[in-house]
C-alpha cells in the first residue's frame, strides 16, 4: 500500500473528488477512484466522503493505492472497428476511453482483451502477457489508428519502422486560441515531469527529443482545428508540445488550466487520423484513415455555427 496526499490548489477547486484524482493519476480511471472511495482509501482532510464531494482550495486529499497484484488478462468480446486486417497485422480505429492495455486500475475493457478475443492465439509475444501484439499506443481519450501485430515477425518489422520514425503518423485535433502560423514545427525533448510524475513535460537536460509538425486547417473565434505529423513518437508528445507553445489540447485536463465550455467532453480532442507503414511481408507501403469520431465531428459543427 503506498499513501500520498495532495493540496487542492485554486484551479481544481470545484471538481468532483473522484475526477480530480483521475486527473492527478492519468493512469487510472474514475471508476477506480470510486471505488477507493467507497472502501474508504480516500481520505479529505483526515475525513471519509462521497466521490461525488468537490474539492475546495487547500483541502489535503489523502490517497492509499494499493499494491498491483498480477490479474489474468482474458479475451473479452469487445467489438473492434478494423481498418485492415491480414496474416501478420490488424489496424484497428481506436474509440474514445479505451485503454490499450491493461495496467494498474484497467484489467478488463482495453483494447489487449478485444483483440485477444479476435485474434485467438495470432498475436505476438515480444511485449509479454500483458501486451501481446501491441507495438505502439494512444492514450485512453485519444481515438483512431493503431496497428496491431499477429506475430513475432511483423512486430520486429513493425517496430524497426516506428524506431527510425519512417511510419507515417497524422493526428487531427482541436486546440485553444488562434494559431497564427499557418503550418510550423515544435522541437522539444520530452521527459517526464520533475514536479508532478504523473505529467511529460519540456526536458532538454533528461529528455529524449521529440519533434511535431503541425498544419492548420481552420481557425474560429477561440479555437484552431489542426494537422499534427509526428516524426518522433514520445509520450504525450502532441499535447506538450501544443501546451509548451500556449495552444493546449481543447479538453486536455492534464496539461491545461482552462475549463472546456462543453460539459459532455472527455479528455483532449485529439485524433490518429491516418498511419501509414512498409508491410512486413510484402514490402509494400500501406496507408489507412479512421473517420473522425462522432464527438469530433458534433465539436466542429458547433465551432463552425457559432462564428
Amino acid at each position: 500500500m503506498k499513501t500520498e496526499a495532495f493540496e487542492v490548489n485554486f484551479e481544481q477547486e470545484g471538481e468532483r473528488l473522484d475526477k480530480f484524482l483521475s486527473i492527478i493519476y492519468s493512469d487510472f480511471s474514475r471508476s477506480f477512484f470510486q471505488k477507493l472511495i467507497k472502501d474508504q482509501l480516500v481520505r479529505v482532510n483526515d475525513s471519509i466522503v462521497k466521490a461525488s464531494y468537490t474539492v475546495k482550495v487547500e483541502d489535503l486529499v489523502t490517497v492509499d493505492i494499493p499494491d498491483a497484484v498480477e490479474t489474468a488478462i482474458v479475451p473479452e468480446n469487445i467489438p473492434l472497428n478494423i481498418l485492415y486486417e491480414d496474416e501478420d497485422v490488424l489496424v484497428v480505429n481506436k474509440p474514445k476511453g479505451m485503454v490499450v492495455h491493461p495496467s494498474a486500475g484497467h484489467y478488463t475493457g482495453t483494447l489487449v482483451n478485444a483483440i485477444m478475443y479476435h485474434c485467438k492465439d495470432s498475436l505476438s509475444g515480444i511485449n509479454g502477457e500483458i501486451r501481446p501484439g501491441i507495438v505502439h499506443r494512444i492514450d485512453m481519450d485519444t481515438t483512431g489508428s493503431l496497428i496491431v501485430c499477429k506475430n513475432d515477425e511483423s512486430h520486429v518489422c513493425i517496430a524497426e519502422q516506428i524506431k527510425a520514425h519512417s511510419v507515417n503518423r497524422i493526428y487531427e485535433g482541436i486546440v485553444y486560441g488562434r494559431v497564427r502560423e499557418e503550418e510550423g514545427t515544435v522541437e522539444g525533448a520530452i521527459g517526464r515531469n520533475p514536479v508532478d510524475r504523473k505529467k511529460m513535460a519540456i526536458n532538454e537536460k533528461n529528455g529524449k527529443p521529440a519533434i511535431t509538425h503541425f498544419k492548420v486547417l481552420e481557425r474560429f473565434s477561440e479555437y484552431t482545428y489542426m494537422q499534427f505529423r509526428l516524426e518522433t513518437g514520445r509520450t504525450h508528445q502532441i499535447r506538450v508540445h501544443m501546451a509548451s507553445i500556449g495552444h493546449p489540447l481543447l479538453g486536455d485536463e492534464l496539461y491545461s488550466n482552462r475549463k472546456s465550455p462543453f460539459k459532455s467532453l472527455q479528455g483532449q480532442t485529439l485524433h490518429a487520423k491516418t498511419i501509414g507503414f512498409v508491410h512486413p511481408r510484402t514490402g509494400e507501403y500501406m496507408e489507412f484513415s479512421a473517420p473522425l469520431p462522432e464527438y469530433f465531428e458534433k465539436l466542429l459543427s458547433i465551432l463552425k455555427s457559432s462564428r
